[in-house]
């Protein structure tokens, strides 16, 4: 017999407010910098979102950025949704995201581009501005992570989830085109120790873990556990989804 396995509790953001918000903003900053240097031929590269080349994942990005800058766009975005994923029978967010990818598939690089950059400020403080009795409110619909069920505060959501969604798909972007994300100690270094402490929660074993480049550090736990060496960058990328991960590295962090 079948069953649905549900994590207890609710999860919440381990981010202190004003860091996560300062996270925020300046991660839509980035993203829009980084969609404005591609080039034409860039925007019809394959991404490691199977379903999306370089165009879509953007108008993904773009969409959600949209979501969080306006009440009445955020209902609009979760009503069709809603619809769509019990019409069709598939995820919410999948729904959510097919939406914005779709609506947006005659617009054209140039004013993806604008876009992103006009949205920053307003994702980030619409973000900022949900009041503290909303973002301690459960999320309406379960989710699944590694076949788990789990609920998630809209703190979580807010506060973590949306800043790591754009920051992974900064990413994509520059693997898709082959260059070097732009990343520092001071704002990716934040967002990959965020992953590492949930990462450690999440498995619960002992470990040592050393990752590399800019946005890295070391992390120990007590006890002896594996040595994990590793660029810091994929390690996110391989607990995404994007990389297989063997032992620890098996555990996945939504993102």
């Amino acid at each position: 017999m079948n069953q649905t396995t549900t994590a207890p509790g609710l999860r919440r953001s381990a981010l202190d407010r004003r860091t996560a918000m300062a996270l925020a903003a300046e991660e839509y900053r980035r993203f829009a910098d980084t969609v404005a240097a591609l080039d034409a031929a860039d925007w019809k590269r394959s991404t490691d979102c199977p379903a999306w080349d370089v165009r879509q994942l953007t108008s993904h990005v773009v969409g959600m950025a949209a979501m969080a800058a306006g009440i009445r766009e955020g209902a609009r975005q979760r009503k069709i949704a809603m619809a769509d994923a019990s019409s069709r029978g598939i995820a919410m967010i999948d729904a959510l995201t097919d939406l914005q990818v779709r609506e947006r598939a005659d617009h054209s690089p140039k004013r993806l581009v604008g876009d992103a950059r006009a949205l920053a400020p307003r994702a980030a403080r619409g973000r900022r501005m949900t009041p503290f009795f909303v973002r301690r409110m459960a999320m309406p619909v379960a989710q699944s992570v590694q076949g788990v069920d789990e609920t998630w505060s809209l703190g979580y959501l807010i506060d973590v989830i949306l800043t790591r969604d754009t920051w992974m798909h900064r990413v994509d972007l520059a693997t898709a085109t082959g260059t070097a994300p732009a990343l520092s100690a001071e704002h990716d270094g934040r967002i990959v120790a965020d992953v590492v402490d949930e990462w450690a929660a999440r498995h619960g074993r002992p470990y040592c873990l050393d990752l590399t480049g800019p946005a890295g550090g070391s992390w120990r736990s007590d006890g002896n556990g594996p040595v994990i060496e590793m660029d810091a960058v994929e390690f996110c990328r391989v607990l995404s989804g994007r990389g297989q991960g063997e032992g620890l590295l098996a555990t996945a962090v939504p993102f």
